[in-house]
């Protein structure tokens, strides 16, 4: 391990005491930031009294506190919707609160234990995105989205484009974003995949050292471009990176979300619409990252032929994986969206995030419309198409035919096929909130946080 990575981690400690320090000097216990929690009641916390709530976040802030607390219960089951961010007067950011509250419970396991279970978590990320990926897409088109062919070697680019690793499971949204940045004409470089990991997963486990390291290396690799702005996709880093790591660097680039990029840039991308787009579509949001659902509002507005509705779902989390602290809620919701979506009668449910993609994309098998990402309706537009071989495998609910279909493309990448299986079975059709099939809507049930991490 070099000095600088170790520096790295030092550093990145240093500036998550100094943050939490400044947070227990400026929190005056308004408790604004409960009253606003959109989750707290759907995790089964009592929000009377709310200041105490509060006073027990500050206390295990301190390295004290009762891990049975209604903070900490509070904290476990945030969803990240962002609604604090504007709701507290003292200067205090209660997002990152809380994932500092997170840190220090995880933190009182032993640091190996700590340290197995940060690098679990990454290794059984990373062979998920290998497999997933290279399942569905050849080699030389898969390197187009781990991999710059934009950007001139002998000059900056004017962006980073930072994919993040788990939307390469879902490989055709990444395709066709970079195509976005085509048409209007971005000179970016791509970072994606495990090698560029935003160190989240290793925080979830309590390992501080160890995710400041990793993502400290990646925030260093982007400024190593000479880019003034890196683009995000996944909302998981964005948070993770803007919120968490950027404040122990020195970082000179300007981090912004690609849609509000894009949405910006929309009158270079209207010429590119000429097949219009004759939809009636519902927009599943998540509040969670400033600016993305109106961005994406905004650029659907611009295709010619597309009728936006409003299905009036509450809003909540910055992506549906977010949501698994609160399961029984995350499946109330999906199913409501989805009965409305049918009653509205639109021709598309259309997801923003890859998560939500994997998430929701096998629905479309008993529903009445398709399940899409907004950006398939961009590419539809531009008459640009990127197959989905996820929801197609996704919606045979059978991975035997699932294999069957990938054999030849696995074999050819040179994946071992009891892998395979395996991340089919786990990351694929495992993956399933709400069973696919007719439901029974039912109000929410209170649902205790799991312990642990999420993927992205």
């Amino acid at each position: 391990m070099s000095e600088t990575m170790i520096d790295r981690g030092d550093a990145f400690i240093a500036s998550l005491d100094l943050r939490v320090s400044e947070i227990l000097d400026r929190c005056t216990r308004c408790a604004r930031c409960v009253e606003v929690c959109p989750t707290a009641g759907p995790a089964g916390i009592d929000t009377r009294e709310p200041e105490t709530i509060v006073g027990d976040v500050l206390d295990i802030l301190r390295g004290g506190g009762d891990a049975a607390s209604r903070g900490a219960r509070w904290a476990q089951s945030c969803t990240g919707s962002g609604r604090c961010l504007s709701a507290c007067d003292d200067g205090v950011n209660p997002r990152f609160m809380l994932a500092a509250t997170r840190l220090k419970l995880n933190q009182r396991r032993a640091e190996k234990e700590r340290h197995a279970t940060g690098q679990a978590g990454f290794q059984t990320m990373s062979e998920a995105v290998k497999v997933l990926s290279r399942v569905q897409l050849p080699a030389e088109l898969l390197a187009r989205i781990t991999r710059s062919a934009r950007a001139d070697s002998e000059a900056a680019p004017d962006v980073v484009m930072y994919l993040g690793c788990n939307v390469l499971k879902t490989p055709h949204i990444a395709l066709l974003c970079l195509e976005v940045l085509n048409r209007i004409g971005a000179r970016y470089k791509v970072f994606g995949g495990p090698a560029n990991c935003c160190g989240v997963i290793q925080y979830r486990a309590g390992d501080a050292k160890a995710s400041g390291r990793i993502g400290g290396n990646t925030v260093a690799g982007f400024a190593g471009t000479g880019a003034s702005r890196v683009l995000t996709w996944c909302p998981t880093c964005n948070i993770q990176l803007s919120e968490i790591v950027m404040p122990s660097t020195e970082a000179a680039f300007a981090l912004q979300h690609v849609i509000p990029y894009i949405a910006a840039r929309i009158e270079l991308l209207r010429p590119y619409f000429i097949h219009p787009v004759h939809k009636r579509v519902a927009l599943h949001e998540h509040p969670g990252v400033a600016g993305v659902t109106e961005g994406v509002t905004q650029i659907l507005a611009a295709i010619p032929g597309v009728e936006l509705v409003d299905l009036g779902q509450p809003r909540v989390g910055y992506m549906c994986n977010s949501l698994a602290p609160v399961p029984a809620y995350k499946r109330e919701l999906h199913a409501r969206e989805l009965d409305a979506a049918a009653a509205a009668g639109v021709d598309c449910l259309v997801g923003i995030y890859h998560a939500c993609h994997r998430e929701l994309c096998a629905h479309e098998a008993t529903s009445p419309f398709k399940i899409v990402n907004f950006l398939e309706l961009v590419g539809e537009a531009m008459g640009v198409e990127s197959k989905d071989f996820f929801k197609q495998w996704k919606m045979m609910q059978d991975v035997d035919r699932v294999l069957a279909e990938v054999t030849e493309q696995a074999a050819t990448a040179g994946l071992d096929l009891d892998t395979v299986r395996e991340v089919l079975v786990a990351h694929m059709l495992g993956e399933q909130p709400l069973p696919v099939g007719p439901r029974k809507t039912s109000a929410p049930a209170p649902a205790a946080p799991p312990h642990g991490f999420f993927p992205e």
